[in-house]
């Protein structure tokens, strides 16, 4: 199986998860993997830039058969959408949606084959406003709706899903929300009280491309801890003052 971005972060994760199901990883991006990732027992890495449409043809076309692509590379800098040029936002939508849709073309052959699975890893911001990475939430909605299409074209060789991730616990997480402080308070506004760690999202892509789900497909598997309280909970009086009624009621 394949992870493209994979290594560090979300995508080590998944790399690991699959390499513990027990599954041979083949991991490509730009930059080989750092410690602490590297070394990771049974997954081999291999340099791809994946916004160039004949290298990633040529890398997919040298496999010998594919069973799972798991679609990760991506990500973006805070930036705000005046005072950028569009030619930078292009940039982040080309590598978050168009390079997907890229290696998943490239793979398409090997994965009929296979009766194999593809795992989008999407994103909460492609459901709500994404204030400073508009054109993230953008590509990460239109990848949504791209792995519906694929799903219902490539069905039923090919299965497609999309792992909706919330806010997840990396080595990068201080560049995101600061120190400890900041990462805590971060995860008090999660139903399950923290962040995802990247094995969460590994295990559940594990679960997508098993035969466990053999009757999965273009669906979209939320994985945010329960995503985000509404804010107008916390801003209307009438919830806080009925709490307190029932407070000094049990208190008497």
């Amino acid at each position: 199986m394949v992870v493209t971005g994979g290594t560090r972060g979300v995508g080590a994760g998944i790399a690991r998860a699959f390499a513990e199901a027990g599954d041979e990883v083949v991991v490509c991006a730009r930059r080989p993997p750092q410690a602490p990732q590297a070394p990771l027992d049974g997954v081999e890495f291999v340099s791809l830039d994946l916004r160039d449409p004949p290298a990633v043809r040529t890398f997919f076309g040298r496999l010998p058969r594919l069973d799972v692509l798991v679609n990760n590379a991506g990500g973006a800098p805070y930036r705000l959408l005046a005072g950028t040029e569009a030619e930078q936002h292009a940039r982040v939508i080309d590598l978050n949606l168009v390079a997907p849709l890229t290696a998943s073309l490239a793979a398409y052959d090997l994965l009929k084959r296979a009766r194999g699975s593809i795992v989008m890893i999407g994103s909460v911001s492609g459901t709500r406003p994404s204030p400073g990475t508009a054109a993230y939430g953008a590509a990460k909605a239109g990848l949504e709706n791209l792995a519906r299409s694929m799903a219902v074209e490539w069905a039923p060789e090919v299965r497609v899903n999309t792992l909706v991730v919330g806010m997840v616990r990396t080595e990068l997480s201080h560049l995101h929300y600061g120190g400890e402080d900041g990462v805590e308070a971060v995860s008090r506004t999660v139903p399950l009280g923290r962040l995802a760690v990247p094995t969460d999202v590994g295990r559940a892509a594990v679960f997508l491309a098993s035969d466990a789900a053999a009757y999965i497909t273009g669906a979209g598997l939320l994985v945010h801890g329960g995503g985000e309280r509404p804010a107008f909970l916390d801003a209307a009086t009438v919830n806080m003052d009925a709490a307190t009624v029932n407070k000094t009621d049990k208190e008497k």
